[in-house]
């Protein structure tokens, strides 16, 4: 890697922290300029833009999920196993972000015509049609009944995360886990 992809990476860890604090909207040139020790126009000429910026940040988040929860919790078991891994590393990646960077980006952008809103919306459905999937697998897997409709289960779990991003992240419950994995044990209950 070289000493431009490098300083880039640094700007784009900090920028990532700073994003989990403040938001995407949150992240201004001149407060990570000082963070990372970088002149404005040096920061300006990695990016481009704040969009820009914003964009990157956004995609490393994405691909850091991916890495993390979806990658590792497509090795477990098909159909309910699977389920339950991608809900517990998801619970696990946002308990130790505060609150889910993919989330909060939904909350922040949703009504903000433009680029990062189309991609965070991208992203959005690529989580449901992801825990759609494993839905469906757990209904080839015999775990679920056949009649099941996977894509809303998969919505109704996450409308669980989002609860659940709403009640660690701004209320601090320290029961916000435990209450979504009570809800998540409800909803397999039910589409067994």
């Amino acid at each position: 890697m070289g000493k431009g992809e490098h300083t880039r990476e640094v700007i784009l860890d900090e920028a990532g922290g700073l994003a989990a604090r403040v938001g995407l909207g949150g992240l201004t040139i001149g407060e990570l300029a000082a963070r990372t020790e970088l002149s404005k126009s040096g920061l300006f000429a990695h990016f481009g833009s704040k969009e820009s910026l914003q964009l990157q940040v956004f995609e490393r988040t994405v691909t850091r999920i991916t890495d993390v929860v979806i990658r590792p919790a497509l090795r477990a078991p098909r159909g309910e196993p699977r389920l339950r891994t991608l809900v517990d590393r998801w619970l696990d990646w946002a308990s130790a972000n505060g609150g889910c960077p993919l989330l909060a980006a939904t909350f922040e952008f949703d009504d903000q015509p433009g680029p990062l809103r189309d991609r965070v919306a991208a992203a959005q459905n690529d989580w449901i049609d992801t825990l759609t999937t494993v839905c469906t697998t757990g209904i080839a897997e015999g775990h679920f009944r056949p009649d099941l409709d996977p894509r809303q289960l998969a919505v109704d779990i996450e409308g669980v995360l989002l609860a659940y991003h709403v009640m660690h992240r701004l209320l601090a419950d320290p029961a916000a886990r435990d209450r979504a994995l009570h809800s998540i044990d409800a909803l397999i209950a039910a589409a067994r």
